[in-house]
């Protein structure tokens, strides 16, 4: 089976601004990556090539088994499920929470006149059920809290069945018992075997989600470390990637966390 994402020396500028320097990179159906890096790493513009939104200034990228710039974009977007911030601004407050993700079908942001069947409908409704907001079906999505927005948002994300989901920094926002919830929701999402392959950008090893295969680390556009999750998040590699001297623990049931190295005593 043909590579979900098949990135090879991909480079973007923006004017004089390297964003990415030649970063080559496979993510395989069945694998659930983790990106982690400071601010200023690339990790938005990497979301932005992978999800379509941005082509590469040189070096190739195959998303889907299409290669950019011999596809229409507008056909392989569908296939993809994309949460972000941006998105998220972009979707009217006054939207009725089904109507947010049952637009997805047609991939438009806000109801005007299209029309859904019986099957798009009820796909949404088993999607809101399955992600635990199904009481938030007949709310307006301006009235939500940011982490029942999050939900939806991820519920729309999948409304057609991606066979890519990408999400850009879903804890942002958060506090910690709605950053819990939503770990908790993409790890049920990592395991289940039916689920598409997933891309998570963040900043912070505390919201990886049990079931989180692989890990990606940029730092000033390069790739530092790629691989399986256990052989990446290592204290020496991530300190590296931040610039700072971290301790590194992995719990029993599978969380991360990260914190600065106390000083030795003399």
């Amino acid at each position: 089976m043909p590579a979900v994402l098949d990135l090879v020396d991909v480079t973007v500028r923006r004017g004089n601004n390297l964003l990415l320097d030649r970063v080559s990179w496979t993510v395989e159906a069945e694998e659930r990556w983790v990106v982690l890096g400071p601010n200023g790493a690339g990790k938005t513009t990497l979301i932005s090539v992978c999800s379509t939104q941005m082509h590469p200034t040189s070096g190739i990228a195959s998303v889907l088994d299409e290669l950019m710039g011999d596809v229409d974009v507008f056909e392989l977007r569908p296939r993809i499920g994309l949460t972000s911030a941006a998105l998220a601004d972009r979707i009217p407050g006054h939207e009725i929470v089904h109507d947010v993700v049952v637009s997805a079908s047609y991939g438009v942001l806000g109801r005007w006149r299209e029309t859904y069947d019986e099957m798009d409908h009820d796909r949404a409704t088993q999607l809101l059920r399955e992600l635990h907001a199904a009481h938030l079906t007949d709310r307006r999505f301006g009235t939500l809290s940011e982490g029942e927005r999050k939900r939806v948002q991820i519920a729309r994300a999948l409304m057609t069945d991606p066979e890519l989901l990408l999400l850009d920094e879903p804890a942002a926002g958060l506090d910690l018992g709605g950053r819990e919830e939503l770990v908790g929701t993409l790890s049920m999402l990592a395991f289940a075997p039916e689920s598409p392959a997933t891309v998570l950008i963040s900043h912070h090893v505390e919201e990886i989600p049990p079931g989180f295969t692989h890990a990606l680390l940029l730092r000033d556009g390069r790739v530092m470390q790629a691989g399986p999750i256990d052989e990446v998040l290592t204290e020496e590699h991530l300190s590296s990637t931040f610039g700072v001297p971290l301790q590194v623990t992995r719990s029993e049931d599978d969380r991360w966390s990260a914190r600065r190295k106390a000083p030795r005593a003399r």
